[in-house]
């Protein structure tokens, strides 16, 4: 005689609902006769109905996304002629809340016992919610990806006007990529957001931290701007000035000499942000060497084109004032 004990005796009643329970099931009949919908207490507080209301499935309906509705609707019906398994998500919409519901069940009508079908609803938003970050992130880094690959491509046209021999053309190019990549260092998709930012001061700091110890002493950078967040394709914009500028400097400029400071500062007044680039303590600036040279251009079109705003250069002997007019809105495109 066999003792061993049927693995089938474990699973009663009790043991099945704490299974479900755990798994975060919820447990669902529908009487395609009456088209009345049964739930347990998960499914009822999934669907945010009283306990004692008798729901049917046209009434349910209703609570289904607008935009997923009619593909809901004609798959349950479907399920009838459906032979095995089957599975459907779809979002609801209750209260203004979104909410991604996976049903499942077992179509055909054989199967159905005493008219009605059997089936279990689960909540799935968070794994929805974790593809839709991460088709997010693809399409961004896709975006960001083609708009290096245009920029670099200008960037290398306007390089090779103004380079005077392949060496130069060289280190001019890769100092400018070098600057791009430093401030799309900084730029990270905000957690659901469909944009991104860094901070304002950050993008200075980064992109002037390798001039700060070129100097006498430490420090001759100093940076004053508001604490706000800047997008992607002002980050690419502030880069390109900032590189140019302070190659510039670094020229024929403050940072050229030891004992030279640079001070830049930022003030948001209405729907603009001005900033005062101010080089002290170098060489004379009144008679600049060149006043309409291909970086100076780029600046231009980058604060023109890329900001919404405009530019002025004030040289003088004491160094070269640049103030620097932008949109605040554009700061965080």
């Amino acid at each position: 005689m066999d003792n061993k004990p049927n693995p089938l005796e474990k699973w009663n009643e009790d043991a099945l609902r704490r299974a479900v329970d755990a798994a975060g099931i919820a447990l669902w009949s529908w009487n395609v006769d009456s088209d009345r919908l049964d739930m347990d207490e998960r499914g009822i507080e999934l669907w945010d109905v009283l306990p004692k209301d008798e729901v049917t499935f046209a009434q349910l309906s209703d609570k289904i996304h607008p935009a997923d509705r009619d593909r809901v609707q004609a798959a349950f019906l479907a399920t009838r002629s459906i032979v095995g398994p089957y599975e459907i998500d779809f979002r609801t919409l209750i209260e203004q809340k979104v909410r991604w519901i996976s049903a499942r069940g077992r179509g055909s009508d054989e199967d159905i016992l005493r008219r009605v079908m059997m089936g279990v609803f689960l909540d799935v938003t968070a794994r929805k919610q974790a593809e839709e970050s991460n088709e997010l992130l693809a399409g961004e880094m896709s975006h960001r990806v083609k708009n290096l690959l245009t920029i670099a491509s200008v960037l290398a046209k306007i390089t090779s006007r103004s380079a005077s021999g392949i060496e130069d053309m060289t280190s001019q190019l890769m100092n400018r990529l070098t600057a791009l990549g430093r401030a799309h260092d900084l730029v990270r998709p905000l957690p659901g957001h469909h944009g991104t930012a860094a901070l304002l001061g950050d993008i200075f700091a980064v992109l002037l931290a390798p001039y700060d110890n070129q100097g006498a002493f430490a420090g001759r950078i100093r940076i004053s701007v508001p604490r706000m967040g800047v997008g992607e394709n002002a980050a690419t914009a502030l880069a390109l000035i900032v590189h140019e500028l302070a190659t510039n400097s670094l020229k024929y400029g403050s940072l050229s000499s030891e004992d030279g400071v640079l001070d830049v500062s930022g003030t948001a007044v209405e729907d603009k942000v001005r900033f005062v680039w101010t080089e002290q303590g170098g060489p004379d600036a009144s008679n600049p060497l060149d006043r309409k040279g291909y970086g100076r251009t780029l600046v231009r079109n980058a604060v023109e084109g890329s900001l919404g705003g405009s530019i002025e250069y004030d040289w003088s002997k004491t160094g070269i004032s640049v103030i620097l007019d932008v949109k605040a809105t554009l700061l965080e495109t």
